[in-house]
């Protein structure tokens, strides 16, 4: 890396799994600069303003603490500060030594020979699509900093699959990667040209390098092992193998741009919704982890008649004691389209908070039936579940009879089928809440949390997504209703309209016996003969009949 950074060319990213130390090298880089050119400026620019305050305080300790440079010790007259410090030989200049700023901080005003962009992508400004877009748009503005021969330098680690690092190079920069393990022939072939020569050149002498540490003095394989588990196996390609090809359609085939998305009522729905994704019908004040050109559709064509749900069930899929959500859906049926009206996740596991809870989101929803994972302590949680449902809200609460195959495959293959035939209406009520309900968490771990983040990330390789609480609820929701669900939407809606004729033909009848009579009142049947002589001739005649 000190390698890449002294002799590489003017505009070079450092991709680089986290701990390996590439912050550290490079402020070591920054002070070698000003050792050999006092009159050297340079920004770093970092995605907080206290992540690049760190940079520049750590640089001037170097400063302060190597004998070696001692002479570039500020003087009393220059500036001093973790913002902004002058080394001691540098002349007056309205631009310090080295400057620190946040990206989205005041980058203009100042001048660079060169300019660090020390993780300047983190998890809290490239969850979505809208805010990676707005990221690109910033560092534009290096270019207007930057003095006439300057170098620009990136340091970070992807934090998603359409990484800010994966489209600077359409822009001139040369990208090199350290992963954490040695990579195999696939991966290789993958990261191409980009690939650590030093590493590429070690696989080459020694094939046998393939799955070990590149940095086992700092990072063991069992330590690296256990972050995998940590960071599920999509996580740790990501965050450690740097590895950003996973956005292939063919391995994460659920998209949100199949979703329907409208405003959806507690107790009805419209007899018919027509999906389209024409740009005009995009949505773009949602909140969206999908991938990169995965966009929400508001419907086409709404019909105008509405009618009341054929069914509403809360699909539960319990936590134990660990960091897993006791996640929920809530599903409701109408002639064949399925509608999320509200999902979630709640923290607690079996806890008795945590089953009121989940009872009220019931009883708010007019839930008619509770679908149970059963893993959890055979059947234990649906028990308890129903204890709590006698003081709270009565509802029929039962054990799923969800698929024990391969979670990541069960629950492709059933929400797969429905998610392209657009059967699934989601509420935008559920995508903002979604997105809110992982704010509390720690930043990194927001959208492994998130159901859409779930839904478009799973792929079929066991262990693909670290958490799947959410995503594996809605699946079981789903495949709850399958069987209703294979009825055409057509045939559903003409059916419901058969129905409604013959109700109305039933209404038109009745009101044909009052035509013709005064004041449009029916007229009335002759009385029988009342007293028990009365009755005794009816009986009489009705035997005499037989």
């Amino acid at each position: 890396m000190a390698q890449f950074l002294q002799h590489g060319p003017r505009r070079l990213i450092i991709e680089a799994f986290r701990g390996v130390g590439k912050s550290w090298i490079t402020v070591a880089f920054v002070v070698w600069l000003l050792y050999c050119d006092p009159q050297t400026r340079i920004m770093v620019v970092s995605a907080s303003k206290s992540r690049a305050d760190n940079f520049s305080t750590f640089a001037l300790r170097l400063i302060y603490e190597i004998p070696q440079l001692r002479h570039l010790v500020p003087r009393g007259d220059q500036r001093t500060s973790k913002i902004a410090f002058d080394v001691g030989p540098a002349r007056a200049d309205d631009s310090p030594s080295v400057k620190s700023v946040g990206i989205t901080g005041q980058i203009t005003g100042s001048r660079a020979n060169v300019i660090v962009a020390d993780d300047i992508e983190v998890v809290s400004n490239s969850a979505t699509n809208t805010m990676r877009e707005h990221i690109l748009e910033l560092v534009k503005e290096f270019d207007a900093v930057l003095k006439p021969g300057g170098r620009v330098i990136y340091l970070g680690t992807p934090q998603t699959e359409q990484s800010l690092y994966n489209t600077l190079p359409q822009r001139g920069y040369v990208l090199r990667i350290w992963p954490a393990l040695y990579p195999d022939e696939d991966q290789v072939g993958k990261y191409g040209t980009r690939l650590a020569p030093k590493i590429a050149q070690e696989l080459q002498d020694d094939p046998s390098l393939v799955g070990k540490p590149t940095d086992p003095k700092r990072f063991g394989l069992e330590d690296l092992e256990e972050r995998k588990l940590s960071y599920g196996r999509t996580g740790f390609a990501l965050q450690f193998m740097l590895d950003t090809s996973l956005s292939d359609a063919d391995r994460h085939p659920l998209r949100i741009s199949d979703l329907v998305v409208m405003d959806t009522n507690p107790k009805k729905a419209p007899t018919d919704v027509i999906w389209a994704s024409s740009p005009d019908l995009t949505i773009e004040n949602l909140p969206n982890v999908g991938l990169d050109g995965d966009r929400y559709y508001r419907p086409m064509s709404v019909e105008n008649e509405w009618t009341e749900y054929t069914g509403a069930i809360m699909a539960i899929d319990p936590a134990g004691r660990g960091s897993d959500e006791t996640a929920y859906v809530v599903l409701k049926m109408l002639h064949g389209r399925l509608y999320l009206t509200a999902a979630g996740g709640i923290k607690g596991g079996y806890s008795e908070d945590t089953l009121v809870k989940l009872m009220k989101i019931a009883e708010r929803e007019e839930v008619k039936k509770v679908i149970v994972e059963p893993n959890f302590g055979d059947g234990m949680f649906a028990q308890l579940l129903r204890a709590v449902s006698y003081k709270v809200y009565r509802v029929a609460i039962e054990d799923s009879k969800w698929s024990r195959q391969q979670k990541e495959a069960r629950i492709i293959d059933t929400l797969e089928p429905v998610l392209n035939a657009h059967r699934l209406i989601v509420s935008p009520s559920v995508i903002e809440q979604d997105f809110r309900s992982t704010e509390e968490y720690p930043t990194e771990e927001q959208n492994r949390y998130r159901l859409f983040y779930q839904m478009t990330r799973v792929t079929r390789e066991r262990g693909s997504l670290a958490k799947d609480d959410r995503l594996d609820a809605l699946a079981m929701g789903v495949g709850y209703w399958l069987d209703y669900l294979s009825r055409d939407t057509t045939k559903a809606k003409s059916d419901y309209e058969d129905r409604q004729l013959k109700e109305e033909l039933k209404r038109w009848k009745r009101s044909t016996h009052t035509l013709g009579t005064p004041g449009g009142e029916r007229p009335a049947r002759p009385k029988r003969r009342g007293g028990w002589m009365g009755k005794n001739r009816a009986l009489r005649s009705r035997k005499s009949r037989r």
